[in-house]
């Protein structure tokens, strides 16, 4: 038995890469584990947003839309069964530091080309350039 790492932000790319890796895994017998990354903004929290709490705990937050993610893409039976981490960090790195040792790394497709994606960036692009292990990019 094996992991599968599959990259989830909530966006509707991520969760069909989700429904993607959770099916490899259910023919496979390997593990899921759901990745979200989060980075603190160039600038304070504080200056950005007047009033915010002591508390405020940018990870649990995280954690929490994660777990939120899956149980509304899985239901709550299905995503009690996926392992979830949440990390600090870029979300290209993450997934890759997260991949080793991995069997296979799920991420979606946003579906930028051209310009746009050379001035934006892209996880897959990077992922499929430098992880350990292979890579599926889940396409709309």
């Amino acid at each position: 038995m094996g992991r599968i790492v599959v990259g989830v932000d909530g966006s509707a790319s991520s969760i069909k890469a989700l429904h993607w890796a959770v099916r490899q895994g259910e023919l496979t017998g390997d593990t899921v584990e759901a990745v979200n990354s989060w980075e603190y903004p160039a600038t304070s929290w504080a200056s950005m947003m007047p009033g915010l709490p002591e508390d405020f705990d940018p990870q649990a937050l995280a954690q929490v839309s994660l777990t939120e993610a899956l149980e509304e893409a899985l239901g709550a039976e299905t995503a009690a069964t996926i392992t979830k981490i949440v990390v600090i960090g870029n979300p290209a790195q993450s997934l890759i530091d997260r991949a080793q040792g991995a069997s296979l790394l799920v991420v979606g497709a946003r579906g930028y080309s051209g310009i746009k994606a050379t001035l934006l960036g892209s996880v897959s692009l990077h992922v499929t350039q430098n992880s350990p292990c292979p890579v599926t990019v889940v396409r709309d």
